[in-house]
């Protein structure tokens, strides 16, 4: 996510992006925090974009961005860890707020706990078979 938010970045400072690997996780949290802060505060500000539009802004990186976080959503409900599903038309989103201290989900699904049972038995398998089918690799089968 950081890559693609900071590949963004480089349609108004120019250059490329390549971010050297932070250890640990957290510091690495905080840097895709701090792109998105400097993201936002360029798209408010009006920052001219170089070599690109803002509708092809929005279908690219930022469509990407939105893709991955759908995407470790699903990953993280598959593999028993899920995020709070929530009605985003009743969230606290503020666009001043992009750090990592979000607020709780305003409308979560109803009987909804962090504190779901795991994946039933059979789950595994069928990662494993989505895996296949999409010619992904899982570490069991090697």
């Amino acid at each position: 996510m950081t890559g693609v938010v900071g590949y963004a970045r480089t349609f108004f400072t120019g250059g490329e992006w390549r971010p050297d690997r932070l250890e640990p996780f957290d510091a690495e949290v905080r840097r895709f925090h701090d792109l998105l802060e400097d993201l936002a505060r360029r798209l408010e500000t009006g920052t001219p974009l170089q070599g690109t539009t803002n509708e092809r802004l929005l279908q690219g990186p930022l469509s990407d961005a939105m893709t991955h976080a759908g995407q470790l959503a699903m990953l993280r409900r598959l593999f028993g860890s899920p995020v709070p599903p929530e009605n985003f038309l009743r969230a606290d989103i503020r666009a001043e707020n992009l750090g990592a201290d979000q607020p709780m989900p305003v409308a979560p699904k109803p009987g909804w706990s962090p504190d779901q049972p795991p994946p039933t038995p059979g789950r595994h398998e069928e990662i494993k078979d989505i895996a296949k089918l999409t010619n992904l690799s899982h570490k069991d089968d090697a």
